[in-house]
């Protein structure tokens, strides 16, 4: 049993199998499928998982296999489950495929998939290579996915399939199509799925997965993972990891059930609708996405004035626009009070460490929340007796908050933006361009980029040479990239503005203008135009979105090699400026 378990031809027989599995059921769950074919997949499924369970007990018997408790349990439960599904499907008699059973093989592909060692190599992709072809990636994929049959009630074109792809995947939230009449349930569960994938990066979940059943991984691995991850230290990359998928998990997890209990029944009678609901959007709310599944939105009526329910989506969105270094940062420094303030009694006398909360999550707190704070109050005073005159008391409030919020990269609606104010528009299109915090689900230029751009022209003001704040000097280089990503911003949206309204010359340049800033900042606002674009136009939409979600500064590492540093410097001169 031992040499039969470690010949290298059963192996590649059995990693065969599970490709053809992973293509019978993309055709399980895409199609129509006659019963005889039901019938074969189904005998397919179970012997696949019979020899599976034979082979995973027997490996632990024989093999000796290392034991890692974690893999162990995984492995223990996913037999124990994979026995149940066999049973059920079997005691039952049931002539079709239960949903259990294709779980059970879902189950078992991941487990499988992410065994193989796949050894990274920077000589052949850097980081930012890498990172750009799995969003390319996961996007193509996505948009094949949602052509198949069962994933609309009446199809799909391509174009509509990549745009909706491109959107859910950059965490957008443009939409060609209505997502809740046009998309079939297995049509918004894809979408939700690429909104988790595109949300934290596929790597993210491929690399820890791939660590979690190895146990290891290589060095060079590790060198490529943090700087996707912006981990500070090599050995640190899949501790980041493990923190970065427990906090959206549980953040997810705990929104999702705030959402469920703030659901009218009466609006949605069926438990596992209001379960899908409350998942949905948890999910696209943490991820920035602003997809929902109902038909207007937050507009939507028994939606718009449930203050509680937007409340909570604004809590969440907010949480997933904080970056998950500032989340980690934070969770620390509260760590570290309640050690200090709190429980000082049962500590030492050396408890003390300075600047546990960073510089940079200092400025982007101090940012976001200014930004809330003064876009809440400018809302409040402009449209108070506009598009909030049908909302009373505190409605009026939570209202301009979740409109002053949202623009900061969730792309939720609880109004009719078409109908603001000018000058209200204005002021959505600089939070738009703004945006969440850097490594967050959300896009834009980044409110570091910004307070870096603010304390810049305070200090050349001021007449000194460094930006300095608390004691403390921002690096050259940080000054450089913020720089170098608002103009390389604006030059995308320029040419995208252009392109759009040379395609469609009969959409008002304002119009154009908000939907190429909301594309770029991966925002998912619109003042109605996206559906009635050209094709070219969508186009345009899609490369602007992709781009803001990997950002154009990573796009142009990826192209230009990067250039050894040399050990001289040519005498400086200034360029006349004003």
């Amino acid at each position: 049993m031992k040499k039969l378990l470690e010949n290298p031809i059963l192996n590649k027989v059995l990693y065969g199998l599970y490709i053809v599995a992973l293509f019978v059921l993309i055709f399980d769950y895409g199609f129509s499928l006659p019963n005889w074919a039901e019938q074969a997949i189904l005998f397919f499924y179970t012997v696949l998982l019979s020899v599976a369970v034979f082979i995973t007990v027997n490996k632990y018997v024989f093999l000796k296999k290392k034991f890692v408790f974690n893999v162990f349990l995984f492995d223990l439960l996913s037999v124990l489950f994979v026995i149940y599904c066999i049973y059920k499907q079997i005691d039952t008699s049931i002539s079709q495929i239960i949903d259990w059973t294709r779980f059970a093989i879902i189950l078992k592909l991941i487990r499988e998939f992410a065994t193989p060692k796949i050894n990274y190599k920077r000589s052949v992709l850097n980081p930012a290579q890498l990172f750009i072809i799995s969003f390319m990636g996961l996007v193509f994929i996505g948009a094949l996915l949602l052509m198949l049959p069962n994933a609309t009630y009446n199809g799909i074109s391509f174009i509509d399939a990549l745009f909706t792809s491109t959107s859910a995947v950059c965490v957008t939230g443009l939409i060609v199509v209505d997502t809740s009449s046009f998309f079939t349930p297995f049509g918004q569960s894809l979408i939700m799925l690429l909104i988790q994938a595109g949300g934290l990066g596929i790597l993210t979940f491929a690399s820890y997965f791939s660590y979690f059943f190895k146990g290891g991984a290589t060095y060079e691995n590790q060198i490529a993972l943090s700087d996707i991850s912006s981990s500070n230290k090599i050995g640190e990359v899949f501790t980041t990891l493990k923190r970065i998928l427990g906090i959206t998990f549980f953040i997810e997890f705990v929104g999702a059930f705030f959402i469920y209990i703030n659901i009218d029944k009466e609006l949605i009678p069926s438990f596992f609708d209001r379960i899908f609901f409350s998942a949905f959007h948890s999910i696209s709310a943490f991820c920035n996405a602003g997809f929902s599944t109902l038909p207007n939105g937050m507009m939507q009526d028994g939606f718009v004035n449930n203050y509680p329910l937007q409340l909570i989506i604004i809590v969440i969105f907010v949480f997933g626009g904080l970056g998950f270094p500032i989340v980690i940062n934070v969770l620390r420094y509260l760590k570290h009070f309640v050690k200090r303030y709190i429980l000082w009694f049962a500590q030492g006398k050396d408890n003390y460490k300075p600047w546990i909360l960073t510089l940079s999550s200092k400025i982007n707190l101090i940012t976001t929340f200014s930004l809330i704070i003064v876009g809440t109050a400018i809302i409040y005073a402009k449209e108070y007796y506009n598009t909030l005159n049908s909302h009373e008391g505190i409605g009026k409030f939570i209202t301009a908050l979740f409109t002053a919020t949202t623009p900061r990269t969730a792309g939720f609606n609880s109004i009719d933006f078409s109908q603001l104010h000018f000058s209200s528009i204005i002021v959505i299109i600089l939070l738009m361009w703004i945006g969440a915090s850097p490594a967050s689900t959300g896009g834009g230029i980044k409110t570091s980029t910004f307070a870096i751009a603010t304390l810049n022209f305070l200090s050349l003001a001021k007449g000194k040479e460094k930006i300095e704040i608390w004691r403390r000097e921002i690096a050259n280089i940080s000054v450089r990239r913020a720089f170098a990503t608002m103009t390389l911003s604006l030059v995308v949206i320029g040419f995208g503005i252009f392109l759009i309204s040379y395609y469609d010359s009969n959409v008002k340049l304002l119009d154009i203008a908000f939907e190429c800033f909301s594309a770029y900042s991966t925002v998912g606002l619109s003042l109605g135009i996206t559906g009635d674009l050209s094709s070219e136009s969508k186009i345009v939409l899609v490369a602007i979105m992709f781009i803001g979600r990997v950002t154009m500064l990573s796009i142009l590492i990826a192209i230009f090699k990067k250039v050894k540093s040399l050990n001289y410097r040519y005498p400086t001169d200034e360029i006349l400026i004003n």
